[in-house]
C-alpha cells in the first residue's frame, strides 16, 4: 500500500488525475468517492469512473492498485492524463512506488536502530555508544534425521541450558556437545513464552563428521544505537540489502541458465504469511526487520525491466526519451499485458508450491 500510494501522490501532484485507488485486487466490494460536495457517495461493481477518485476495497486481498488516467494511452488529448505529460514526470510517477517502499525500509530500520535491532554478534567489539541486550544463542537449521530433529527442536528456539549449565558462546556450546558422544544431555529450550525441556544424545553426525545434535547456532542480541546515528545505520543498511537481493537474484538467474536448477527457495503471498508469522513470534523487532526487507524485494523487484512491471513501464518510457516520440501504445499495450499474464501465471505456479510445502508441514505434524 506505501507502494502504490508513492504512484497516488506524485500522481496528483503532476496534475494527473487518478481514477481509482484499490486495497486488494478486482472484482470491486465497495468503493466510494466524495461529491462537489465534499460528501462521500458509494459505488457499485460496474461503475469504473467517476469525477473523482474511487476509493475501493477488493475481493483479493493481495496489496493493492492505482488506476491513473491515460496510463493505457487513453485520452492522450486531456490535460490531466498521464500520458499527456512529459517523459520524466511519467518517469517520475511510475518510479515513485519503488522510492516509496525505499524510503520505508530506511524508516523502519532506523526505527529499529534506535530502539534495538536483533542481529548476529560474535566475539568483535562494537561500535562506541552501542548498548547491547538480551544474548541469546539460538538455532537456525536443523538436520534432517539428527537427534535434534527427533527431539522436535524447532528452528528459532533459543538455548536456555545444557544440564544445568548456561552458555553465553555457540563455541562454548558445541565444545560441551562433542565432549558428550553418546551421553544423554539435557537442553531446556525457549520456544515463544514457553519452556521445553528435551533429553538428547550427542553423536557423530555423518554430514559434518563431528559430535553433535544437528543443529546450525548463532548468538544474537539486542542491538541499539543512538538517536542521531541510528538513520544513517538504517540507511547504510537498507543499500547494503539492495546489493545483496540484487547478488541473489543474479546467482538465481545464472544457476537457472548454466544447471537449469533453482537455488534456494521462492516464495509467494501464502508463503510470504507464514514467514510473517514466524518474525512475528520471535517478537516485534524481528517483524519490524522482515518488513523492511520484504518492502526492499518489492522495490527491487518491481524496478526489473519486465513488461508490466514499474522498471518495464519506465524501459518504454526512457526509449520514448531516446528515440523523441512515442513507442506504439498498442506494442506497449500488449507486451505489458502479456508480461503481466506471465507474472499471474508464476504466482498460480508459486502459491501452488506454497500450499504444497504447507500441507506437507502439516501432515509431518499429524505424522502424515
Amino acid at each position: 500500500m506505501v507502494h502504490e500510494m508513492g504512484h497516488f501522490v506524485t500522481a496528483r501532484r503532476a496534475g494527473i488525475k487518478v481514477d481509482e485507488f484499490g486495497f486488494g485486487l478486482p472484482p470491486r466490494i465497495v468503493g466510494f468517492y466524495k461529491d462537489e460536495n465534499n460528501k462521500w457517495q458509494r459505488v457499485g461493481l460496474k461503475t469504473k469512473e467517476t469525477g473523482r477518485t474511487i476509493w475501493s476495497v477488493n475481493w483479493l486481498p493481495l496489496g493493492g492498485f492505482v488506476k491513473i488516467k491515460g496510463e493505457q494511452g487513453e485520452a492522450s488529448t486531456d490535460t490531466d492524463s498521464f500520458v499527456n505529460k512529459s517523459v520524466w514526470r511519467r518517469i517520475w510517477v511510475i518510479s515513485a512506488g519503488v522510492t516509496m517502499n525505499l524510503f520505508l525500509a530506511v524508516v523502519l530500520l532506523s526505527i529499529g536502530f534506535a530502539v534495538g535491532v536483533p542481529q548476529t554478534i560474535d566475539s568483535q567489539n562494537l561500535p562506541a555508544g552501542v548498548r547491547v541486550r538480551d544474548r541469546q544463542i539460538r538455532v537456525v537449521e536443523i538436520l534432517s534425521e539428527s537427534p535434534a530433529a527427533k527431539a522436535e527442536v524447532k528452528t528459532a528456539d533459543t538455548i536456555k541450558s545444557i544440564d544445568g549449565q548456561e552458555f553465553t558462546a555457540v563455541e562454548a556450546v558445541q565444545e560441551y556437545l562433542a565432549g558428550k558422544t553418546d551421553t544423554p544431555v539435557t537442553i531446556v529450550l525457549r520456544r515463544g513464552n514457553e519452556e521445553l525441556t528435551k533429553e538428547l544424545t550427542p553423536q557423530t553426525l555423518a554430514e559434518t563428521q563431528k559430535v553433535g545434535i544437528g543443529v546450525a547456532l548463532i548468538q544474537t542480541a539486542i542491538i541499539s544505537y543512538p538517536w542521531y546515528t541510528a538513520w544513517w545505520h538504517g540507511l547504510v543498511e537498507t543499500f547494503k540489502m539492495i546489493g545483496g537481493i540484487i547478488f541473489a537474484f543474479f546467482l538465481m538467474i545464472k544457476n537457472l541458465i548454466i544447471s537449469h536448477q533453482l537455488v534456494g527457495e521462492v516464495y509467494g503471498p501464502i508463503g510470504i504469511a507464514t514467514l510473517v508469522g514466524d518474525a512475528a513470534r520471535l517478537g516485534f523487532l524481528y517483524a519490524l526487520q522482515f518488513t523492511a526487507i520484504l518492502s526492499i524485494i518489492i522495490a527491487v523487484i518491481n524496478f526489473l525491466p519486465f513488461p508490466s512491471l514499474d522498471g518495464g513501464r519506465v524501459f518504454f518510457l526512457v526509449l520514448e526519451g531516446l528515440r523523441k516520440k512515442p513507442v506504439n501504445q498498442k506494442l506497449e499495450n500488449l507486451m505489458h499485458n502479456i508480461g503481466f499474464a506471465l507474472l499471474m501465471i508464476l504466482l498460480l505456479l508459486v502459491t501452488f508450491k506454497d500450499i504444497a510445502r504447507l500441507s506437507a508441514g502439516l501432515f509431518s505434524q499429524f505424522g502424515g
